[in-house]
Parts: C-alpha cells; sequence; structure tokens
C-alpha cells in the first residue's frame, strides 16, 4: 500500500474514532457506574466502605478518561506515522549503501504514485552521479595520458644526449625540442588549473565592460596574428555583464587564441561583441564536420589527433570556455562557419 493510501486510511479512521470516542467514553463509563451501583444496591458487594467511594471512584474515572483518551490517541498516531511511513523507510535502506562501488544499482519502481516518483527521480540522480563521476575519470585518464606522452618525449632526448657526444648543433636542437616540450607541459597545467578554477564558479560579480575586455585581448595577440598570417576583424559594441574580469579575459583568450592557431595564412578572424550574442568569433580555418563540432568543447579533444603535435594546443580551450561560460550563467555554442573554420557565439545574461 502506497504511503498515501495509508495516509488517507489512518485520516478516515481518525476520523471515526474521533467522533465516536466521546460518546463511547461516556457510555462506558455510565455502564459500569450502572453496574456498580446495582451491585451495591442488591447487597452483592461485602464491603460497604467500597459502596460509600463509588461515587467518588465513578468521578475520578470520568475525570481520568480524556487523559486516557489522549494517551491512546498519542500512542495510536505514533503507531499510525511509523506504518504510513515504513515504504520510505524500506526504501532508504537500499540507498544508503550506494557508493562508488555501485554506482549502477537503480530501484526502478513500478507504478506512479508519489513513492515511484521519488524513487524515478533518486534513479535519475543516480545516472548524473554516475556520468559525472565517469567524465571526472576519464578526464583523469586523458590527462594522465598527455602528460606521459611529452614526459616520454623528454626522456628520449635526453637519454639521447647522454648517450652520445653532440655537436654544437645538435646541442641546440636537443634543447630547443625540450625546451618546446617543457613549454606545452606548462600549458596543459595551466589550462588544468584554469578549468578546476572555473568549475568551481564565480568568487564575486561585478559589472565588466565585455568590449573593453575584448579589446584588450585582441590588442595583446596582434603580434601572433601578424605572425600567423591572419587579419583581425573587429566590431566591438558597448556591453556590460556581469562577472569576474580575469575569468572573462580567460574566456576572450581561448577563443581568440584558437581561431589563430587552428586558421590559414592569409585566412582572417572576426570578433563581435553586441547584444544577443554577447560575443562571436569566426575563423576561417579547415572545414570543420558538424558532427564534430559537440565533440570539441570536451577536454583533450581536437580534430588533429596527433598527440606529439607541439604546435597544437592541449585540448583545453574550449572546455575552458565552456566551463567560464557556465560559471556567469550563459550559453556558448559552435557551429562551422561559412566559408571552413568554426563560429562560436557566446551569451551572457545583462547586468541588471
Amino acid at each position: 500500500m502506497t504511503p498515501r493510501r495509508r495516509i488517507v486510511l489512518v485520516g478516515v479512521l481518525t476520523l471515526l474514532v474521533g467522533y465516536a470516542a466521546p460518546e463511547l467514553t461516556r457510555l462506558a463509563v455510565g455502564e459500569l457506574w450502572w453496574w456498580g451501583r446495582n451491585l451495591c444496591d442488591r447487597g452483592l458487594v461485602a464491603s460497604s466502605l467500597v459502596c460509600r467511594a463509588a461515587p467518588d471512584v465513578g468521578e475520578l474515572v470520568v475525570g481520568l478518561a480524556p487523559l486516557a483518551v489522549l494517551v491512546l490517541a498519542m500512542v495510536g498516531i505514533w503507531v499510525a506515522a511509523v506504518w504510513c511511513l515504513r515504504p520510505v523507510h524500506d526504501l532508504a535502506g537500499p540507498i544508503a549503501h550506494v557508493g562508488p562501488q555501485n554506482l549502477g544499482y537503480r530501484i526502478r519502481p513500478r507504478g506512479n504514485d508519489e513513492l515511484a516518483r521519488l524513487a524515478r527521480s533518486l534513479d535519475e540522480m543516480m545516472e548524473r552521479i554516475a556520468a559525472g563521476y565517469e567524465g571526472q575519470r576519464r578526464f583523469a585518464a586523458n590527462a594522465s595520458h598527455e602528460l606521459r606522452t611529452p614526459l616520454a618525449v623528454q626522456r628520449t632526448l635526453i637519454e639521447v644526449g647522454m648517450a652520445q657526444s653532440l655537436t654544437g648543433e645538435q646541442l641546440e636542437l636537443l634543447t630547443s625540442q625540450l625546451l618546446a616540450t617543457n613549454e606545452r607541459n606548462e600549458r596543459l597545467i595551466e589550462g588544468l588549473l584554469a578549468l578546476s578554477e572555473s568549475d568551481q564558479g564565480l568568487r564575486a560579480r561585478l559589472p565588466q565592460r565585455l568590449d573593453e575586455i575584448v579589446g584588450t585581448v585582441l590588442a595583446a595577440h596582434q603580434d601572433r596574428a601578424t605572425a600567423a598570417g591572419v587579419t583581425v576583424q573587429s566590431h566591438l559594441a558597448p556591453r556590460i555583464v556581469m562577472g569576474e574580469r580575469v575569468l572573462l579575459e580567460r574566456l576572450v583568450t581561448n577563443l581568440v587564441e584558437n581561431a589563430i592557431k587552428y586558421n590559414r595564412p592569409g585566412g582572417t578572424i572576426a570578433v563581435t561583441v553586441g547584444d544577443n550574442p554577447a560575443l562571436t568569433v569566426v575563423n576561417t580555418g579547415q572545414v570543420v564536420p558538424a558532427e564534430a563540432v559537440a565533440g570539441l568543447f570536451e577536454p583533450f579533444r581536437r580534430l588533429a589527433r596527433d598527440r606529439t603535435n607541439q604546435a597544437g594546443g592541449a585540448g583545453l580551450g574550449l572546455a575552458i570556455a565552456r566551463s567560464i561560460t557556465q560559471a556567469h550563467d550563459g550559453l556558448i555554442a559552435a557551429r562551422p562557419a561559412e566559408y571552413g573554420g568554426l563560429r562560436v557565439d557566446v551569451q551572457l545574461p545583462d547586468a541588471p
């Protein structure tokens, strides 16, 4: 029986008992009084003292009857509450044993009552927890792989340098390769720290001029864009958003760096700040398959899958951008650009 039916049944019984209890108590006390009086009148009670005390006892019984009824009612209410909540108690038992070792456990209830809906909500919650746990496990595995590959390259280069005498040119090449691998490790660690920081949410929300932030980031990356043969076009309308300046700068920086890194010589980057979306970054790089766009926001996901590629990033740029956008209660979306490359739109709430 479901908790609702149990509660309804207890409520009906309570109404009936509450309606009939006073009358039943009065009848019971009156009946006892009559029998006691009748026995005394017939002389069936040997002690006259008992008969003389009977009126006082009767008054005492009448006075204590409501208290007795109250005590019985409290005991009955307690028993009824335990009985009504028994299904919830039975449901709590299996849930208490759920942990990382059995995240696949599901209740899978039948019916459509309140308890079944609660059980289904718990199953859905377990699905989300399991997905998050699996995502963390996969993230740790990918991070370990990303770090292990350049470390293996460094070890190989060091062993080669120790195994034989190197000329000046060979030594210069070896040190440059070691430096490039070390820089890649630094970028990866910085990306992991930024992703962790953005996942923790915002420490403060202050009005920020998004157009000024974007202008500062574009000015800082102008030399890099020029060296890559990429032309930067910008249209920055005034826009105020609530958030943290450091995280917003990281968001814009990641989008701009991706647009430069995955562009082509002679290509362009168009950066727009407006109302809706708040920020748009479009580049003219290689053609991006539509089915591959969603995966680019996952950590360590790239179009080029060569993990030893030193020119490419760690695959954390768009993942960090998504995390920062979500921390600002915004929405980030991407789609293939019209002539190759990627278009990224960021929607952010207006400042009050």
